[in-house]
């Protein structure tokens, strides 16, 4: 890490501990993204934590309620555009006033959740597996798991591989690390214990001393978030530290509206214009990863892993319809008169059933030539 980072050591048992969907309680010291107000625990107030009173299409539980119109204050922060000039819907990975509100709220990261976990590519899994059985001379596994949020890829990721493993969760954002600890697994796949620790600090200038002892560094929803620059630093600090690299759900670019609008395809060419502000690498950020780690020798491999939305994802699909159409308008302001229109059927399709969107994605995993003699 370039800067100290608090370390959490939270290992073996934790007490069980409401995740984000059950957390209740005083929602008033609660700032807009989740993030505790001065005084409060982290554990107050998840619902109706969304600025602009958005806590009911939060809710999975809870009807979804339309604004017909582009209106950033229902967009669930992380979903698109917060509404403020210039800001982006990006994780804190950078160093920035420890006061910031985090980008990335909560109910955002567990509204997709499910949806992350059917995309993934389990085919990737395979190879990861005969990797991490061939590590030499360790009876476990530490994994770094990199903007963490709220744990969605340990859920998803430690239940399927063997072995005692160790997780070591980043992210700046304290909130987040909070419901990533006390939700993590107990156990892996064949029942051997899971121990997990966080570590709040940046992330996007990763060493190879930060992931000393490392086995595998994973990362979902990360990479089109970071710079090249960054990029070549995190595949340089897992081939320095010779271990693999699980980084999922990167977006490819490419959105699938059925029934499809004239509209669609400007839309979808300002939102990746909008993804690469400010030098991020949005849509292009996969292929630069795959040209770093292959520059670094690493063996990589690339799968599709995309969101396939339907009646049932309604509430995600309407969050993602309105950051993706509020991206696109904060990019192209002449746009926001078509868009407004756009929008406002959209949604009603959507309510209605009759949407289904496939945002494609890509998963990648670099095998970096290991350390130590494995094979």
């Amino acid at each position: 890490m370039t800067n100290p980072a608090t370390t959490t050591q939270q290992s073996g048992a934790i007490p069980a501990q409401p995740g984000p969907r059950e957390v209740t309680g005083v929602t008033d010291g609660v700032r807009a993204g989740g993030k505790p107000g001065p005084g409060q625990p982290a554990t107050t107030g998840v619902a109706g934590a969304v600025p602009g009173g958005a806590a009911g299409i939060a809710g999975l539980g809870s009807s979804v309620e339309f604004v017909p119109a582009y209106a950033p204050d229902a967009v669930i922060p992380g979903a698109g555009p917060s509404g403020r000039p210039g800001s982006r819907p990006t994780v804190k990975l950078r160093e920035a006033n420890p006061d910031d509100p985090p980008r990335y709220a909560p109910e955002w990261l567990e509204l997709r959740e499910p949806a992350d976990a059917a995309a993934r590519a389990h085919d990737l899994l395979d190879p990861l597996r005969i990797r991490l059985a061939n590590l030499p001379g360790k009876s476990g596994v530490a994994i770094h798991d990199l903007g963490c949020g709220t744990g969605s890829m340990g859920r998803w990721l430690a239940p399927r591989l063997d072995g005692a493993q160790h997780w070591i969760l980043h992210d700046r954002d304290p909130y987040l690390l909070h419901f990533a600890a006390v939700s993590s697994p107990r156990s892996a796949a064949d029942g051997s214990r899971v121990t997990v620790e966080t570590r709040r600090g940046d992330v996007a200038r990763l060493t190879p001393d930060a992931l000393q002892g490392a086995s595998l560094v994973t990362a979902s929803a990360l990479l089109d978030v970071l710079t090249r620059e960054e990029i070549d630093t995190l595949a340089a600090a897992c081939a320095g530290a010779g271990c693999p690299a699980l980084l999922t759900l990167s977006v490819a670019g490419r959105v699938e509206l059925t029934p499809s609008h004239p509209l669609d395809a400007e839309i979808a060419q300002a939102f990746n214009d909008h993804q690469r502000r400010d030098g991020l690498l949005g849509p292009d950020a996969v292929t630069a990863a795959a040209e770093a780690f292959s520059e670094q020798g690493a063996t990589v491999r690339l799968h599709p892993s995309a969101w396939r939305l339907g009646p049932e994802q309604a509430a995600l699909t309407e969050q993602w319809l309105r950051g993706w159409v509020g991206a696109a308008v904060e990019e192209r302001p002449e746009l926001r008169a078509e868009a407004d229109v756009y929008l406002t059927n959209r949604l009603a399709a959507c309510a209605a059933g009759e949407l289904r969107v496939t945002v494609h994605h890509v998963d990648l995993l670099a095998l970096s030539r290991p350390v130590g003699g494995a094979s």
